[in-house]
């Protein structure tokens, strides 16, 4: 699992009329910080700084992550319509291990 951590509530929102359809879209991002490692899966030594596009709520409201640690969730990464491999972050918060009784 790839650790990420959330340091600020901050979110940025991107919306317009896209130019080939001429669709409109909302879109919001939020800084996440992810541990990840080099291609021989050495840890790299800093996380790294990832912009992930929000869920939204039924209403369409964007929903963002509170500051804290989390884990990439397995279903963020998928086979696309073309067969290729994608990734579209999604976040689980990371459980605390249960503290061990004294013996």
């Amino acid at each position: 699992m790839i650790k990420v951590q959330v340091t600020s509530t901050t979110v940025r929102r991107m919306q317009g009329t896209a130019k080939a359809s001429g669709k409109p879209y909302d879109m919001s991002f939020q800084d996440v910080w992810m541990f990840l490692s080099d291609r021989e899966g050495h840890p790299d030594p800093h996380p790294t700084k990832v912009e992930v596009n929000l869920p939204k709520d039924k209403d369409g409201a964007a929903l963002f992550y509170a500051p804290g640690e989390y884990l990439l969730h397995p279903s963020s990464i998928y086979v696309d319509s073309k067969g290729r491999l994608s990734v579209a972050p999604r976040l689980v918060r990371a459980t605390a291990p249960a503290p061990k009784s004294a013996s």
